[in-house]
């Protein structure tokens, strides 16, 4: 015990946490925002694939780590476009358009990589983003290393959060929002429009998403593999409903998975619990479970999710 406790109880390990939690926060966030506006996104986990692959082949032929960024949040914009189309225009299936999408980003994001860098015996690198120490605060002992000595990127999604909790709670565009997600027909009765806000609430949460994706293949990785997003698109729409619909909870319920995840990538290189690596990587999933079935029992999800919209049906 006093072993697993040393590997938790160092600047590292809490500074690893803050990172691996980054691309859940970005993508949670988005995903928050399209339920909010009463859209399941279920292609998060191919758009953030499909972004990580076209944002770390636009790093990769023009050195430009931003420009990749930029290249991952377009990706995700139009995959979130697409999915608009579906749901909110033809008004089909929430679950069964996004699980669509997924496997038409997934298939596409395979496809281009074999298409641009064929099947090379040593995976192509890019040279991933360092990380910033902010002046002053970077040497508060304790704090400073973990906060304030990380990649830009992961000043962006702490600062995010706050950002999103106030542009849903205090803008006009953040209440017209949860009125569509709440009742479509009170919101267009008021002006608003359910069908345009539908669709920035998609861009936005396809933006983000990109973001997410960009950030493992070129920021926590240096390079694009197959298997870089590894289920965690699933784990944000989950980690949405952990958080009953809040960004601050859940934020901080990719907090706290990221921490088991640090956890258990600490034990299988300290190697202090003699058990199957399986084990290791199926604690974060299975604690997410265990998580989702206690929470979600109380959790009021918004009263329009997974409804298309139409005027002319009261």
């Amino acid at each position: 015990m006093d072993e697993i406790l040393a590997q938790v109880f160092q600047i590292g390990f809490f500074a690893a946490m803050i990172r691996i939690a980054t691309p859940l926060i970005f993508a949670t966030l988005g995903e928050l925002f399209a339920e909010r506006a009463g859209v399941l996104n279920l292609g998060i986990e191919g758009i953030m694939l499909l972004s990580a692959m076209l944002g770390f082949s636009a790093a990769y032929f023009s050195g430009s780590l931003w420009l990749g960024v930029l290249v991952a949040i377009a990706a995700g914009v139009l995959a979130g476009l697409l999915m608009a189309g579906l749901t909110v225009t033809l008004g089909l299936s929430q679950h069964v358009s996004g699980i669509g999408v997924t496997m038409l980003c997934s298939g596409l994001a395979f496809f281009l990589y074999r298409l641009i860098f064929g099947q090379p015996s040593t995976p192509p690198n890019i040279r991933a983003f360092e990380t910033v120490a902010l002046p002053w605060l970077s040497s508060i002992p304790g704090l400073g290393p973990v906060l304030f000595d990380q990649h830009a990127l992961v000043y962006a999604a702490l600062i995010l959060v706050p950002v999103a909790a106030f542009v849903l709670r205090r803008t006009p565009w953040g209440l017209a929002l949860r009125t569509v997600g709440e009742n479509p027909h009170a919101a267009d009765s008021a002006g608003v429009s359910v069908a345009a806000t539908r669709y920035q609430a998609l861009m936005l949460s396809g933006a983000l998403m990109g973001v997410a994706g960009a950030f493992l293949s070129m920021a926590q990785f240096n390079a694009f593999t197959f298997g870089v997003i590894s289920g965690r698109g699933w784990v944000c729409i989950a980690l949405v409903v952990f958080g009953q619909w809040n960004p601050w909870r859940s934020a901080a319920g990719a907090l706290l998975f990221a921490l088991i995840d640090t956890l258990q990538l600490r034990l299988q290189a300290s190697g202090v619990v003699n058990v199957p690596y399986q084990v290791f990587l199926m604690m974060p999933f299975v604690l997410t479970i265990v998580g989702m079935a206690l929470v979600s029992r109380n959790a009021r999800a918004p009263a329009a999710l997974l409804m298309p919209y139409r005027k002319e049906e009261r």
